[in-house]
């Protein structure tokens, strides 16, 4: 029996992406069904990116890839969480998680690739 995810009034569920070894979170990104069928289907961490309006494949470009190694649901069935192996960072900035810096702009977190070699174009749009 598969639980029931309510993709609400837009069809997209948040879904956060946590470090199944450290705990740490890496980032939050929008989910779609077909996301999430293909992320089942792969092993590999789906989104979709609503400024693109399209599904898109955790470090398709940039090779900093999400194996997923389970994937959780909250209580209302309206987010998921995604626990996986990071493979590089999980930032299109270059940081191991998007959550690198504290509200008062402190950068805390760690630098792990340059994003414009990642990407090539430099563009930076986040969908590494």
């Amino acid at each position: 029996m598969t639980a029931d995810v309510d993709f609400g009034d837009d069809g997209l569920v948040p879904a956060v992406a946590q470090d199944t070894n450290s705990g740490e979170v890496l980032m939050m990104a929008y989910v779609s069904p077909a996301a999430l069928e293909r992320t089942r289907e792969t092993g590999r961490a789906h989104y979709y990116s609503r400024s693109r309006d399209e599904l898109w494949e955790k470090g398709a470009t940039s090779g900093h890839t999400q194996a997923v190694r389970e994937v959780r649901i909250d209580c209302d069935g309206d987010a998921l969480l995604y626990l996986v192996e990071q493979a590089g960072g999980a930032c299109h900035t270059g940081y191991h998680s998007c959550f690198y810096r504290t509200i008062d702009d402190e950068t805390v977190g760690e630098r792990v690739f340059d994003p414009d070699e990642a990407y090539g174009d430099g563009d930076g749009d986040g969908n590494g």
